[in-house]
């Protein structure tokens, strides 16, 4: 039985209970982050606390533990779950009223949950090795805060959904002028002529830890160009490689998009390359 920790105790997941009227509960009023770990190791761990520390402030909730309490509590759960490939999911909600009322109450104790999970080995730079992606194309109904790391995830599943029910692994999500955001669960990606290109930051995608540590690992230890710019979905369609990027997925080249072959169809050379560095230095984040 997995062992998980709420409120500063660690129990099995069976006895772990929180309040109806905890927020998160009832609103999704809430940050998360997911952070992956290989045999102990945690990856990216550092900017993944600093994002959820942004998103708490982004939305008002006090909760002063930093990287320190927080480690802790991924090592205790890593330690007590068996080390393996193993997911760790933060969790801090706003924490439970007596009553149900749209604005934040006050002297509200914020809910803090996290577990560990099973997640696929990491990936290696091999082309017969990783797993291919196809995905669906659908226009981004979400709403205007996708910068924030809310645990009101409601317009993402749908998406995912909505592409999931059709076979597909992925849902690429475009905005109403036609131009890439990013997937239902992941930051997009696309490469033209070896360039790779991923829309800029903005409150229309989340800011993710896997794409940051890609882009500066290949811009410190690659020739590769890389420009963070509008795509319009034509780019998408003709591009040369696509990839997708999360926590647990590190870089996942898609190779089909809406039934139709992305390039030759095959996995390219420099999704090879980008993964192959991404291996190499992301232990360094």
């Amino acid at each position: 039985m997995s062992i998980v920790f709420l409120n500063d105790r660690y129990m099995p997941m069976a006895e772990a209970k929180i309040s109806p009227m905890d927020r998160g509960f009832l609103f999704g009023d809430g940050i998360y982050e997911v952070i992956p770990s290989y045999s102990g190791q945690l990856i990216g761990f550092g900017p993944h606390i600093e994002r959820m520390k942004n998103g708490l402030h982004a939305i008002g909730i006090e909760f002063d533990w930093g990287q320190d309490e927080w480690r802790d509590v991924c090592h205790q759960l890593i330690e007590k779950n068996g080390k393996g490939n193993l997911g760790l999911y933060l969790h801090v909600s706003r924490g439970a009223d007596t009553k149900r009322f749209h604005a934040y109450p006050e002297n509200v104790a914020p809910t803090v949950f996290a577990y560990a999970f099973d997640i696929p080995a990491a990936n290696v730079p091999d082309k017969t090795k990783v797993k291919p992606y196809k995905v669906a194309t659908t226009q981004d109904l979400r709403w205007q805060r996708c910068n924030i790391k809310s645990t009101a995830l409601l317009g993402n599943v749908m998406h995912f959904q909505f592409g999931y029910a059709q076979g597909y692994n992925e849902t690429l999500l475009f905005n109403d002028k036609n131009q890439l955001t990013e997937a239902g669960a992941c930051n997009a990606y696309i490469v033209k002529d070896g360039v790779v290109i991923t829309p800029p930051l903005d409150h229309q995608i989340l800011p993710g830890i896997t794409r940051f540590m890609l882009l500066d690992i290949l811009r410190k230890h690659s020739d590769i160009k890389v420009e963070e710019r509008i795509i319009t979905m034509d780019e998408v369609f003709n591009a040369d490689e696509v990839w997708i990027t999360s926590s647990s997925k590190e870089i996942a080249p898609v190779v089909q998009i809406d039934g139709k072959a992305v390039g030759d169809g095959h996995i390219g050379d420099v999704w090879l390359v980008a993964q192959g560095l991404y291996t190499q230095h992301k232990a360094g984040y």
